[in-house]
């Protein structure tokens, strides 16, 4: 028996993407240069909830895992996309939102992403995120 509907079906996985980082490498790139370093990778808006937090570095690195899985998931990787046109903020209770911007938007559209979901975890020393890209 089938149980989907004709809107649920008309959508379909475009690409998937993941990324593990050690905690400690992103802990030490901001250490080297945290204004650039900051400025380089993420959003205003995600800077300032990575602030809120008292130790920023495990869910910073997560960010960074994510990011990379995005872009993978877009199925072009970082250099056709840059990595402040992905934004992921906390949604309604806490789901990750993923927002594309710029060239990112202009790359999904092109390849008939409507868009991403994903999904992020820590536990030192390591940081994962795992995003799926969808559409029709």
């Amino acid at each position: 028996m089938d149980y989907w509907t004709e809107k649920e079906t008309a959508l379909r996985i475009k690409g998937t993407g993941i990324d593990i980082i050690r905690i400690q490498r992103i802990t030490r790139a901001y250490r080297r240069r945290p204004e650039r370093f900051l400025q380089r990778i993420f959003t205003e808006k995600e800077i300032t909830s990575l602030g809120v937090k008292k130790n920023p570095f495990p869910s910073m690195a997560a960010l960074f895992a994510a990011k990379e899985a995005v872009s993978k998931a877009l199925g072009c990787g970082i250099g056709q996309v840059g990595w402040r046109e992905m934004e992921i903020l906390p949604g309604k209770k806490g789901k990750p939102k993923v927002t594309l911007k710029g060239a990112a938007l202009v790359w999904a559209e092109k390849h008939g992403i409507r868009g991403v979901e994903v999904s992020m975890s820590h536990d030192v020393p390591f940081a994962i995120a795992q995003a799926i890209a969808f559409g029709r």
